[in-house]
């Protein structure tokens, strides 16, 4: 693999060594001429330098073909898919993810609810999150958003959301604390009439005092 080369120079004095056992015997220095170091350091894509030297980045390792950084990490394996990138799966139905899905084995349509061992089925809990319910399809058993809406008690509207639901008012109208039922809101308190206001379920009225008629806007009064 295309390398590249930088020196680095060392140089010291020898020390001196003595033998146990009371006396000692030194072995002088000689000098040498200055010794030189040639550090290999890796080039090409991925690659991190540190103080120790240089090597593959995380999620990264050699490629044993070309050598360099290009071989992609996948911790949790691709399964039958491909690592196409650090924990970055391409899976044989066109999905991508961190893992692929095991093919259905020999426990039939219910791969995912069952797991073999050494050719017999052996039971395996699978629960779905809340707000989901199991399923069987043509890929096997999975987990489906539930309509809440089909059973919930909303009072105005209800709104169906992945893994739950939201009840909504109308006009006129406010979610109360319980977050199902709808109360109604006063309008008049936020004075849009010039003269006279009636609350009315959902709505309001504007009126004026004797002597004046209500302009056409339905709030001034003239």
């Amino acid at each position: 693999p295309p390398v590249m080369l930088v020196e680095l120079l060392f140089q010291a004095a020898c020390v001196s060594l003595f033998l146990p056992g009371g006396q000692g015997r030194v072995y002088p220095g000689r000098k040498k001429p200055a010794s030189f170091a040639v550090e290999r350091r890796r080039v090409g894509p991925h690659v991190c330098f540190s103080g120790f030297g240089s090597g593959c980045c995380p999620g990264w390792m050699l490629s044993p073909g070309s050598g360099q950084c290009t071989l992609p990490l996948c911790s949790f394996g691709c399964g039958s898919g491909l690592c196409i990138a650090p924990n970055l799966c391409s899976c044989p139905d066109g999905e991508q993810g961190i893992t692929c899905p095991e093919p259905l084995g020999t426990c039939g349509e219910y791969g995912c609810d069952l797991s073999c061992n050494h050719g017999g089925c052996q039971e395996v809990a699978r629960v779905c999150p809340l707000g989901f319910s199991m399923v069987e399809t043509a890929n096997g058993v999975r987990c489906t958003d539930i309509d809440e809406c089909l059973s919930a008690a909303c009072e105005g509207l209800c709104v169906n959301t992945e893994g739950g639901f939201v009840c909504e008012c109308g006009p006129g109208m406010q979610l109360s604390a319980d977050r199902h039922s709808c109360q109604d809101t006063d309008e008049c308190l936020a004075t849009p009439c010039q003269h006279r206001c009636k609350n009315s379920i959902g709505s309001y009225r504007c009126s004026c005092r004797p002597g004046y008629h209500l302009h056409g806007n339905r709030h001034s009064c003239v």
